[in-house]
């Protein structure tokens, strides 16, 4: 099987980095207005609650599927599922931050999101920098 081809979630791609911020920290930005802009879209506001909808200023839909505070939220986007998950580091004192994306369409499809992940990553990474 190719690479980022699974049986049960078709293509997917991960994108991960260890921040060296407290995962607190981390967990704040991207569970807020300005994260979620960054990782799901702008206007993208969630709820805890699963099950609940959303809508991106892009007109992009999905629903919670999981929100575990402080660890990890798992949306649909479109016809994908995203997830972003925060493991604390031993020292306590930096976080691994991961994007994951299933249910891809293609290959091609895994590459252009790899991109983007990749580039988000360097956003949030941009944004924590400033605090």
């Amino acid at each position: 099987m190719p690479t980022g081809l699974t049986q049960d979630a078709g293509w997917q791609i991960g994108v991960s980095r260890t921040l060296p911020h407290a995962t607190p920290i981390v967990w704040d930005f991207v569970s807020s207005p300005e994260g979620l802009a960054l990782w799901l879209g702008p206007g993208a506001a969630l709820t805890s609650e699963r099950g609940t909808s959303y809508r991106t200023t892009e007109g992009v839909t999905g629903e919670v599927r999981g929100y575990h505070c402080g660890k990890k939220i798992r949306v649909t986007h479109g016809t994908t599922t995203v997830q972003v998950a925060l493991t604390p580091a031993a020292d306590g004192a930096r976080t691994m931050l991961r994007f994951h994306q299933e249910h891809l369409a293609s290959a091609e499809e895994r590459e252009r999101q790899r991109a983007h992940w990749q580039r988000v990553m360097d956003q949030v990474a941009t944004a924590l920098g400033r605090g």
